[in-house]
């Protein structure tokens, strides 16, 4: 069952008219969020509790359809090698894409410049403002963010809604009822019949998405105004810019040796692109993601595994940001990195960008981290992105989106248990999508 669209059987005759689609409403919503954001910012500003309360519904029940997608895939292939080999070979694209991530992040913020000229003096700027953040990269360092993964107990990972605890958790519960055999097949089949009542809260939760992005944009562009992305402007447009090229060229190309055309790929799940880019959060889009992945023919266990593991381990337009930002702060002070010093940032940005992984505000936490790692440049330059971090964030959080879309499938292909015909048949639209 589809979490935002029509069953797979449906037919090219039961078209719903484009006026009653999903992300029709979405668009139109978020464009009426702009337009209250920037004539009656007071009003818009009050709009806010709409976004939370919708990605808090949302996130209400990732936890339980993880639990039950990767529970029931594990299970029902009853081969624990496989699982391994899966999740090695996830593992494996996921630290080869994210290090390309880094290093085109790093050429754009060369070839673009976009803090050339500020001359700032880090003894002027008043870092007040990010001493919360500070504190919060403090407290998640690379070991203690491996340790994390382990929960208290099963239930505190579940009520924290932390997805890598959540995970291991399933993916112990599944090798252990594999073991079962036939005698486990009642559970399973228990378990799968769950699932798809979690998809059917889902598909009600996602009939308000678009008063929650309407809620999010209006806050957004209330709060910060129009006005306050200009002097980054530059900034701005070239993050946007080399995250285009990278979808483009990186994933799109990822995308045709595999036989997908990316465009296509974004078409199929674009109502959960226009939920991230009204939500700014990539994990608004999860429950959708699994679902129609699983539509679009990969196997139910590798679509369990790779999606939520990519939403620790494959952030690559959270990696550009970094990279981007990082520069974008030493030209702000005039600081010249040496080439051994950019090698060193990737391999820092590459580990604090997996440490502060489930922490709200993630990619702003990133970013302190890696200053604070990698003490050249002052953290205090970081005051220049806080005011416009929430619009970069909603690119970084589509190309997440994308991107963890997109590994899914390269790793089914790899596995072998990429349904062609259906992939094929999306792609073409003979189905609704």
């Amino acid at each position: 069952m589809n979490a935002t669209t029509s069953s797979p059987e449906a037919t090219p005759r039961q078209r719903v008219p484009f006026y009653r689609q999903l992300y029709v409403h979405v668009l139109a919503a978020i464009l009426i969020g702009v337009l209250l954001g920037h004539f009656a910012p007071t009003l818009a500003v009050q709009m806010k509790p709409l976004g939370d309360a919708f990605i808090k519904l949302v996130k209400m029940v990732i936890g339980p359809i993880i639990f039950c997608t990767v529970v029931a895939g594990i299970a029902g292939m009853g081969d624990m090698k496989k699982v391994g080999r899966v999740g090695g070979k996830a593992l494996l694209y996921f630290e080869v894409v994210s290090t390309l991530s880094l290093v085109i992040g790093l050429a754009a913020g060369h070839l673009f410049r976009p803090g050339a000229g500020f001359n700032l003096d880090p003894t002027k700027i008043d870092a007040s403002a990010l001493s919360g953040y500070a504190t919060k990269a403090h407290e998640q360092s690379t070991v203690e963010f491996l340790m994390h993964i382990i929960p208290n107990t099963v239930v505190d990972a579940f009520a924290t809604g932390n997805v890598l605890q959540i995970l291991l958790i399933s993916v112990l519960f599944g090798a252990s009822l594999a073991a079962f055999g036939e005698r486990g097949k009642p559970l399973v089949e228990f378990i799968g019949s769950i699932a798809n009542v979690f998809f059917g809260i889902v598909h009600i939760i996602m009939k308000t998405a678009a008063i929650g992005a309407f809620g999010a944009i209006a806050y957004t562009i209330g709060t910060y105004g129009v006005g306050s992305v200009l002097p980054l402007l530059k900034l701005i447009g070239a993050f946007y810019f080399t995250l285009f090229v990278f979808v483009v060229v990186v994933l799109g190309g990822i995308g045709r040796v595999m036989g997908f055309n990316i465009f296509r790929f974004m078409s199929y799940i674009r109502e959960e692109l226009l939920i991230v880019l009204g939500t700014s959060s990539s994990e608004a889009a999860l429950p959708g993601m699994l679902a129609k992945l699983e539509r679009l023919g990969c196997s139910k266990p590798v679509v369990g595994l790779v999606v939520p593991a990519g939403y620790s381990f494959n952030l690559d337009g959270t990696n550009i940001y970094l990279t981007m930002a990082v520069l974008f702060i030493a030209q702000a002070f005039n600081i010249q990195l040496s080439f051994t010093q950019e090698m060193t940032l990737i391999v820092v940005a590459m580990l604090t960008s997996k440490g502060a992984s489930g922490v709200a505000g993630a990619a702003f936490i990133m970013l302190t981290s890696t200053l604070l790692v990698f003490p050249v440049i002052p953290v205090s330059g970081m005051v220049l992105i806080l005011g416009i971090h929430r619009f970069m964030g909603t690119g970084l959080a589509i190309v997440n989106t994308i991107g963890n879309g997109v590994a899914t499938l390269v790793v089914s292909a790899w596995e072998r248990e990429l349904n062609r015909d259906k992939l094929e048949a999306a792609m073409k639209k003979h189905i609704v999508v």
